[in-house]
């Protein structure tokens, strides 16, 4: 896939939907992640919620089992609406290390 080949495709988006683009991309070049961290020594290093412990792949895989948003804000009262489109992003960007990351959980 080249830039000229998704170009028609940019250029039919919205001004809103070009500004998420350029969120995720920059996130993505700069390897950045608003509102996640990764910690040695903290939840195995894996990314989590920054202030929490709650790692992304927790959330992500209450997701996949089916929970609200609301049902997981009420379970994890220390998180704010905002900390899940930051989980979500980064889940989306990162579907691999999370799917390991499950895994591994689920299996013990």
């Amino acid at each position: 896939m080249s830039i000229q080949s998704i170009e028609p495709q940019i250029s039919r988006l919205s001004r809103a939907e070009k500004a998420e683009l350029l969120q995720r991309l920059a996130r993505e070049v700069g390897n950045a992640w608003a509102g996640i961290e990764n910690t040695a020594g903290v939840s195995g290093g894996e990314a989590c919620i920054v202030r929490t412990r709650i790692p992304v792949w927790t959330l992500e895989n209450y997701r996949r089992l089916g929970w609200t948003e609301a049902a997981i804000l009420e379970n994890f009262p220390s998180l704010r609406a905002a900390d899940l489109v930051n989980a979500w992003a980064y889940a989306d960007a990162h579907p691999e290390e999370v799917d390991k990351a499950i895994r591994k959980n689920q299996e013990g």
